[in-house]
């Protein structure tokens, strides 16, 4: 199979768009699917500093690589979860990126913040470790990056990431999920940082090809505490629609972008205060955070007792 664009050997072959590319032809069609993310749905511009949530997978090191090649200033955020082997491997292959190219990185250390590291927390609480995970990784995405001064927030959530969670939002009537389902998140208050997802348009398949063809090192391993999550039933229902029919995922969530999250953002409001625990907004007396952090808190106070 020949590239569709210099007619070289193809190197990876995209089956919704019905066309192949060779290796520098595909990092320019990558490159320019981002860049078009980001100018046509208004992302962010060279004036932005922008903070890059990167965990070690394919999909953050892919991100982070593509805008510093696009020439946006950045930084890149790395969590530390505190998953045995998989967060020091994590935190290897970030550190290393980072490194390599002399960009900075911030880390922080959930088990130096007070006991929140995901396999505690979970065992300390009644939630989920993804449950658990989600509302700490968010909390600390939005608190760093306004105390950084950081003027955008992005994250490395691809098509098929995107497509899997309108699926579950979609068939569960998630409708306050619904109306905020889409690659740009603004800021609606001053403690809060607008939130983008540039790979919105790529799937798992192209970020994977872009990390291997550009070098980038990533861990391969899934989070160990992710294979009963619903998500990945999501993906494999829309993995089979995707190969009986090509461009499922695209149509589906480009489509909701389009025509569908306006149904739902119309007739959705939300009121934002601030948590009197730690200042940031909330649509609840106290965050979600905080709540958390107050409840492991207190069992760990228990047990010591």
């Amino acid at each position: 199979m020949k590239c569709v664009k210099c007619r070289d050997k193809a190197a990876v072959h995209i089956r919704r768009h019905n066309s192949a590319f060779c290796q520098a032809c595909f990092q320019e069609y990558f490159t320019n699917q981002v860049a078009r993310a980001i100018k046509e749905d208004h992302m962010f511009t060279r004036q932005d500093r922008v903070l890059v949530a990167v965990s070690g997978g394919k999909d953050s090191l892919a991100l982070w690589d593509v805008l510093i090649n696009l020439g946006y200033e950045t930084a890149g955020l790395h969590i530390h979860q505190g998953i045995f082997e998989y967060s020091a491997s994590s935190f290897e292959k970030t550190t290393h990126f980072a490194e390599a190219r002399g960009l900075t990185l911030i880390t922080i250390d959930l088990a130096a913040e007070g006991d929140l590291d995901i396999p505690g927390v979970a065992s300390s609480t009644r939630r989920t470790q993804c449950s658990a995970c989600g509302v700490i990784k968010r909390h600390y995405f939005n608190k760093a990056a306004v105390e950084g001064g950081y003027t955008i927030m992005a994250t490395g959530h691809n098509l098929d990431d995107e497509a899997a969670r309108l699926l579950g939002n979609v068939l569960h009537w998630q409708t306050p999920y619904l109306a905020v389902q889409s690659p740009v998140l603004e800021a609606t208050h001053p403690r809060l940082v607008k939130k983008v997802k540039p790979l919105y348009r790529l799937s798992e398949y192209e970020t994977a090809a872009y990390a291997f063809l550009r070098g980038i090192d990533y861990i391969v391993e899934e989070c160990p505490f992710s294979h009963d999550a619903i998500q990945l039933q999501y993906k494999e229902a829309l993995n089979q629609l995707e190969h009986r029919s090509p461009g499922t995922k695209h149509g589906f969530v480009l489509g909701f972008m389009r025509e569908g999250r306006k149904a739902f953002a119309e007739t959705t409001s939300v009121h934002l205060k601030e948590c009197p625990s730690c200042g940031y907004p909330t649509t609840g007396d106290v965050c979600g955070f905080c709540r958390l952090q107050q409840e492991v808190h207190k069992n760990n106070s228990g047990r010591r007792n």
